[in-house]
Order: structure tokens, then C-alpha cells, then sequence
């Protein structure tokens, strides 16, 4: 029916907002004043949300049957390798967040990040990411933000970076499931704790974060190291039990390789 697929549609143009959010975060960067870094940040925000709801609406509208012709999954990834990929790391290039001169190893993230946005396998059949998922947008914030030192800053850029090409599991928030609800919730609040931040942010030049604003953003990492360490939680788990059942297989297992 018609009205289905202008629906559809709209979900899909809901979908596309990230596009325009991304074109005016490189503007935002480009300028290169903190009023717009805060802008830059707001808006990568903005766009986390909508990605994050954006195939809740597909899935309950049934946009892919209503519009078989147009792949949304795929204008999703070209709109997330933007907001969560190639701006974060030009942001944190124009902020001058590494030490003079390692100003090269920002291609370690892009690269990365473009090799596990290609595999096949990024996403499990049980529902996990596999390697990190490429969340600079996340970091990029708290480099921006706590301002740690540069040497800290490459370690941090670095780190993620390899840890794209390992194969752990991160939990993949929009799936169903007991732990990726209450990881929602969780995730909502610190959504609301991140506006607040960004609030607080100063606009002027030279201007540094002020104490309370440091503490609250501190506090907020909270989140981001319940994820990590949820994940590779569940990766260990994973790890255990195939290293514990290829050491000792079930005993159907045994008696069909001995009858074979």
C-alpha cells in the first residue's frame, strides 16, 4: 500500500538525518573553535541516537519488505563510518590531542576501522560485534575532555586501534536480550550525563574544563568501562567453555568419532 511506503520511506529519511548531522560536524571541526568541538560533539550525539533507534523503526514498520530495492543497512554503515569513524579522528587531529609530529598514527583508527566495518563476520550470529567497534566518536570525547596528556592520548588511539583485529565480542546494544536492556537503560542515562557535560563545556579559547565538569565526566566513564568490561567478560566465557569442550567433548561426540 501506499502509505507503507511512505512510511518506509520516512524511516529511511530518519535514517539519512545522520548524513546531515555528519556534514555539519565536519563544518563544526573545520572551524576548530571549542564552541564548535562542543557543537561537533553534540551533534556525534545526536547521531548515536538516531542510529540507535533508527533500526528499532525498520524492523517495526518492516521497511525492508516494503522497499526491497533500497538497502537502509547500507546507507546506515556509510553514515556510521562518518559520525563514528573518520570525524572523531579529524576532530582529535584539529583539537591537537596527540603530541607534535604523531600526527600520522590517526590513519591507525581509519584503517582499522575500515577493515572491520568490511568483514563479514563484524557482526556474530549471536549477537555480538567482533573486534572493538569502532567507537571513536566515544573516545575522542574523553581525550577531548580530560584532557590526559599527549603520550596517553597515542597510547589510548593506539590500543584501540589493534584491538579492532581482535577477535573479542562486544555487546550489541540493539539486540533483544536480558543484558543489552538493562545496557540500554544504562546507556540512557549516560547519554543524559554526556548533554550535561556538553553544557558545561567552556566556549572561549584557552579556557580549560572546570573541576566539577572534569568530575562528572570522570564519573560517566562508568559506562563506556561497564561495556569493556562486560564484553570481554563474555569473550573469556566463550573462550573457556570451547577450550573446556575441545578438551573434554560431549559423549555423544566421542561415541560418533569412535563408530565412525
Amino acid at each position: 500500500m501506499a502509505w507503507r511506503k511512505l512510511i518506509a520511506w520516512c524511516v529511511h529519511g530518519y535514517t539519512a538525518l545522520g548524513l546531515v548531522a555528519a556534514a555539519c560536524i565536519a563544518v563544526a571541526i573545520f572551524v576548530g573553535t571549542p564552541a564548535t568541538f562542543r557543537l561537533a560533539f553534540a551533534l556525534m550525539l545526536l547521531a548515536t541516537v538516531i542510529d540507535a533507534t533508527d533500526g528499532t523503526l525498520a524492523r517495526w514498520w518492516r521497511v525492508k519488505e516494503v522497499l526491497p530495492g533500497f538497502d537502509g543497512r547500507r546507507l546506515d554503515d556509510l553514515i556510521d563510518f562518518h559520525t563514528y569513524v573518520s570525524l572523531p579522528v579529524l576532530l582529535i587531529w584539529r583539537a591537537q590531542l596527540l603530541p607534535a609530529g604523531y600526527e600520522a598514527w590517526l590513519l591507525a583508527p581509519l584503517l582499522a576501522s575500515s577493515y572491520g566495518f568490511c568483514q563479514v563476520s563484524a557482526k556474530t550470529d549471536d549477537g555480538y560485534f567482533l573486534g572493538f567497534p569502532s567507537y571513536w566518536n566515544v573516545i575522542a570525547f574523553y581525550l577531548y575532555v580530560l584532557e590526559p596528556p599527549g603520550w596517553l592520548n597515542l597510547a589510548v588511539v593506539v590500543f584501540f586501534a589493534v584491538l579492532t583485529f581482535v577477535p573479542a565480542r562486544y555487546l550489541y546494544p540493539t539486540h533483544q536480550g536480558r543484558l543489552n536492556r538493562w545496557t540500554n537503560q544504562l546507556g540512557a542515562v549516560w547519554c543524559l550525563l554526556i548533554v550535561v557535560i556538553l553544557a558545561r563545556l567552556p566556549d572561549e579559547d584557552g579556557a580549560t574544563v572546570d573541576p566539577t565538569t572534569r568530575l562528572l565526566a570522570w564519573l560517566s566513564l562508568a559506562f563506556p568501562a561497564y561495556y569493556l568490561g562486560v564484553s570481554w567478560f563474555i569473550t573469556l566465557r566463550i573462550v573457556r567453555r570451547a577450550r573446556r569442550l575441545r578438551h573434554h567433548p560431549p559423549a555423544d561426540q566421542v561415541a560418533n568419532s569412535a563408530s565412525a
